[in-house]
């Protein structure tokens, strides 16, 4: 009888259980804060570090990551290049903390922009922020002018980003008010980078870039206007680098020619680039960014022809 009781009793209890786990609100998962992080700072020296610190002192909670920190040094346009390829990756209240700044010192504000995608963005305004602002939409910008904002100790003329930069993300992060962070800034300083330009002859570009660590050509031609010359995959196309003739097969992806051979392709960011399948080709060729690249249309001769 008693086995029989106990049989009866266990089922019971554990619905019991059950039903009382089940009538209790499901758990909240707050997201934590995320600073996204990049800087021409490279990795020799502390001044990584020193950032992440300041931050780690206001806003412990605060998941920093990193984009970069061997943008070349004083490249605004690389920079901004690169931050505008991350951003769509992130989603609404992403914070990015961006110095580089070679005007560090001087009357350039120190700012915080917001996007109408809803990121905010801590940085120099020298132009880093032009390409996201002209895809997403600029909501406002505001001067970091609030000491409460900054490093609670004296302002050196050269280290912004331990001082007011990192300071200004972390606080947010924290849950500060953005607009009291200091005055709105009416007209953001814009970035003029160079563009292709396509002509009834075919496309006239730069090479703006290497993808290193493989040393492949980066060019600012657009993959669509490129598919308007009318190759198609298979073709081998006579263009020019730096104003000399090089014969390239126009292929989709690394493999599809011998280890060691050229290609043209169109890169994961959908642009025209220049490749060596499984080698370097920048090293093997000698070329490097800046450089100028001109793709006729399909049956033109080559400039200059």
């Amino acid at each position: 009888m008693i086995s029989r009781t106990r049989l009866l009793v266990l089922p019971l209890l554990a619905l019991a259980l059950l039903a009382a786990a089940c009538s209790k609100s499901p758990v909240q998962l707050v997201a934590r804060p995320i600073i996204v992080f990049m800087t021409d700072f490279g990795t020799a020296n502390d001044a990584v570090a020193i950032c992440r610190a300041v931050i780690v002192g206001i806003a412990p909670e605060a998941r920093v990551m990193d984009i970069t920190h061997q943008v070349t040094p004083y490249s605004i346009e690389e920079g901004s290049r690169f931050l505008a390829g991350v951003t769509p990756y992130y989603p609404p209240g992403t914070i990015f903390l961006v110095v580089v700044d070679p005007g560090v010192g001087t009357s350039r504000k120190a700012i915080i922009v917001k996007s109408k995608k809803g990121q905010y963005f801590v940085l120099p305004d020298n132009g880093l922020i032009t390409p996201v602002i002209d895809r997403d939409g600029l909501d406002s910008a505001r001067e970091i002018t609030n000491s409460n904002w900054m490093i609670q100790a004296d302002i050196s003329s050269t280290f912004h980003g331990r001082d007011i930069f990192a300071p200004a993300a972390a606080h947010l992060a924290a849950g500060w008010d953005f607009n009291l962070v200091g005055p709105v800034v009416p007209q953001l300083v814009r970035l003029t980078p160079k563009a292709s330009v396509t002509t009834e002859k075919g496309i006239d570009g730069d090479i703006i870039a290497l993808d290193d660590p493989y040393g492949s050509l980066v060019t600012d031609i657009p993959g669509d206007d490129f598919k308007q010359l009318g190759y198609n995959t298979g073709d081998k196309i006579v263009l020019e680098i730096n104003r000399k003739p090089v014969t390239l097969p126009y292929v989709k992806t690394f493999m599809d020619v011998p280890a060691g051979d050229p290609l043209l392709y169109i890169d994961s960011r959908g642009r025209v680039g220049i490749a060596l399948s499984q080698g370097n080709y920048s090293r093997k060729f000698s070329i490097m960014p800046p450089g100028t690249i001109s793709i006729p249309r399909k049956g033109a001769p080559i400039k200059g022809k």
